[in-house]
């Protein structure tokens, strides 16, 4: 099990039963404040296709490849989270059709942006691989941004997947603060997509995100 302490911060593998909690971490950091399209999109995202979302996560979880990070000070409160798992490279023809069948709510509207994206700027061809550790979420509570948690989460990562023997790790940054701090570790934009390109049918922008959130990236590590 993964585990390392600084500074009374302890980051250490997600467990299934951390999972109610983490679900409400996420309600407060991610969904309303963290993640610049959840936060534009005017829908109650969380609650859209909730149900096929926690099994998603805990498919993760139960790989042992996600990670929550607890202030020991304040009571092993849960200040950082990763949502990760292993991706193979026929899971982007996969996600394409999954995508194409869902509704235009927000999971429909950003599924088929990042399926877009991943076929794209393909890695499993560019890098000669054949799977990868898929950072799917990381999320750091508004108290602790700024202090460099959301870097030790990102890192603690690639750990774990040179652990689980994965040769690459790749991630879908749809914030600029995201895709600024993994690149600072190493990690290189792959492909982007800019939002005001990405317009549906009609020809509307289908994204609108406060500045300074441009686009959405894809960035990838060889580990």
């Amino acid at each position: 099990m993964t585990t390392n302490t600084k500074d009374g911060i302890t980051i250490r593998t997600m467990r299934e039963e951390d999972y109610k909690q983490v679900k409400s971490f996420m309600t407060e950091q991610f969904f309303l404040n963290g993640e610049p399209l959840c936060a534009s999109s005017g829908e109650n995202v969380q609650k859209c296709m909730e149900k096929e979302n926690d099994e998603y996560h805990l498919s993760m979880i139960n790989q042992g490849t996600c990670l929550v990070a607890t202030d020991e000070n304040q009571n092993g409160r849960i200040v950082g989270i990763v949502l990760a798992g292993g991706q193979i490279a026929s899971d982007l023809q996969k996600h394409q059709e999954e995508a194409a069948a869902m509704e235009n709510h927000f999971f429909g509207h950003i599924s088929r942006l990042l399926s877009k994206l991943e076929l794209e700027g393909n890695v499993y061809k560019r890098f000669g691989v054949e799977k990868s550790i898929y950072s799917h979420i990381t999320n750091v509570d508004g108290s602790m941004r700024g202090k460099g948690l959301g870097s030790r989460l990102a890192a603690t990562l690639m750990e774990v997947g040179r652990s689980k023997g994965f040769p690459l790790m790749i991630a879908y940054c749809t914030s600029y603060y995201s895709a600024k701090q993994k690149k600072a570790l190493g990690m290189e934009c792959v492909h982007s997509i800019t939002y005001a390109d990405y317009k549906d049918e009609k020809g509307n922008v289908i994204f609108k995100p406060a500045a300074p959130n441009t686009k959405v990236e894809l960035v990838a590590i060889k580990l």
